[in-house]
């Protein structure tokens, strides 16, 4: 581990995190609990356990032991004091928004998010009369007048996908604290080993597990967690008055809990929290592995007078500074390539030899996508622009395989796709 590494906040909560298994017969992993409902020996007891008054399990789409451990290595890694799972980690975004406005309502996000969070806030919410007003989050002046007494939330990714800009969170909380507004970010990209956005000022933290939590590709879901320090009580928000006056701070979660979550049936599932939970064994040195070879190859691709390489960690990058305040020494596992045309860059993702054209992020093999044509081909250009996404750029999750190669596999692919 690097020096860097050791001095990042959250380590000792990676090591916290670790599940020591069942102590009723001594098995070492996670105990799946593949059961529906759960029984109880009288009427009184499930009603007990219904009513609150009582700890228990009922019905796997509320809760499960399985997935409540999972939930719990999750709030300790990114410190937090409530935290629920979900089938995706779009559906954790959508309960969130859901759970924070209603018809009528306001949420401001920045507008380099992935494509499929940028299409929930543009479009499906707009059916439901919840506005999204799209500010560049480096624009603190902008992002403060863009809030109305309609506003519910401010969204933000940790790192733009695939933009890599990197928003400074702390400076984001202090406005959204000023304005009495929820600040929910997305932290898939960074996962708690770089970046603990609680500790910085947000308020809610979402994630798709199903990246670089899971870490090869064999599971979707998505995770919540809650400082559940916002003062909910604060006028915004009337339909949590009776959770505030109940349970305070964790007012929202609470609500979720016994209110959307069990109703809209967004549950995560027993088997999913065991391929979750293996995968954040590893998740740290893998998170480390990432980010290094990520930073080799942008370091390479520098050096050898590429001037399309973007990439948080390289000095010249506009983020670089917030991002080395933020993150601590790492900088991710993404890269992208700008290559001048889209028909250079199909040609230069047909060439590579050790990656595959994935629609993913986090996997331990290397993947890359051409975002304009993808998960962003249903916005127009200017929108698409305002994402980050350029018809020239190419995206690259790079995996654990060894950096050499691949630095020698994009440099071929470069060389190959020069007469497009």
């Amino acid at each position: 581990m690097s020096e860097e590494a050791k001095g990042r906040k959250g380590e000792s909560s990676m090591n916290d995190s670790f599940h020591e298994g069942d102590d009723s017969n001594g098995a070492t992993t996670l105990p799946v609990w593949h059961s529906t409902g759960f029984k109880y020996e009288s009427a009184e007891e499930m009603e007990k356990v219904f009513e609150g008054k009582a700890p228990g399990f009922v019905y796997t789409r509320i809760a499960n032991p399985s997935m409540s451990q999972f939930e719990r290595r999750m709030l300790t890694l990114e410190g937090g004091s409530a935290a629920i799972s979900f089938a995706s980690g779009m559906a954790a975004i959508s309960t969130v928004i859901l759970g924070l406005a209603s018809s009528g309502d306001e949420i401001v996000s920045s507008p380099s998010i992935f494509g499929g969070t940028y299409s929930l806030l543009s479009r499906t919410l707009v059916r439901f009369g919840i506005k999204t007003v799209f500010v560049a989050a480096s624009d603190s002046a902008a992002l403060e007048a863009a809030i109305t007494d309609k506003t519910r939330a401010i969204f933000v990714e940790t790192m733009g996908n695939p933009a890599l800009d990197v928003p400074d969170i702390a400076a984001i909380s202090e406005t959204a604290k000023k304005c009495g507004v929820a600040l929910v970010v997305d932290n898939t990209v960074a996962t708690p080993v770089l970046f603990r956005p609680l500790e910085f000022g947000a308020d809610i933290v979402v994630e798709s597990t199903s990246k670089y939590i899971n870490g090869n590709g064999t599971a979707i879901g998505g995770i919540l967690v809650d400082s559940c320090k916002f003062k909910w009580g604060n006028g915004r928000y009337p339909h949590l008055e009776e959770f505030n006056a109940k349970f305070g701070g964790m007012a929202f979660s609470a609500f979720l809990r016994q209110g959307l979550y069990k109703d809209m049936g967004a549950c995560f599932h027993p088997q999913g929290a065991l391929m979750m939970s293996a995968g954040l064994d590893s998740l740290e040195v893998r998170m480390e592995r990432h980010c290094e070879s990520a930073m080799k190859i942008a370091l390479a691709l520098q050096a050898s007078g590429f001037e399309g390489v973007q990439y948080p960690g390289l000095e010249d990058h506009r983020d670089h500074d917030v991002a080395n305040r933020q993150f601590g020494g790492l900088y991710g596992g993404i890269i992208t390539l700008r290559l001048g045309s889209k028909s250079r860059a199909f040609a230069f993702i047909n060439s590579l030899k050790r990656a595959m054209i994935v629609a993913n992020i986090g996997d331990s093999r290397t993947l890359v996508i051409h975002p304009a044509s993808t998960f962003c081909r249903e916005f127009d250009e200017p929108t698409r622009l305002a994402m980050g996404t350029h018809d020239d750029l190419v995206r690259i999750s790079v995996g654990l395989e060894s950096s050499d190669l691949l630095i020698e596999d994009i440099t071929s692919a470069l060389s190959s796709s020069e007469s497009e």
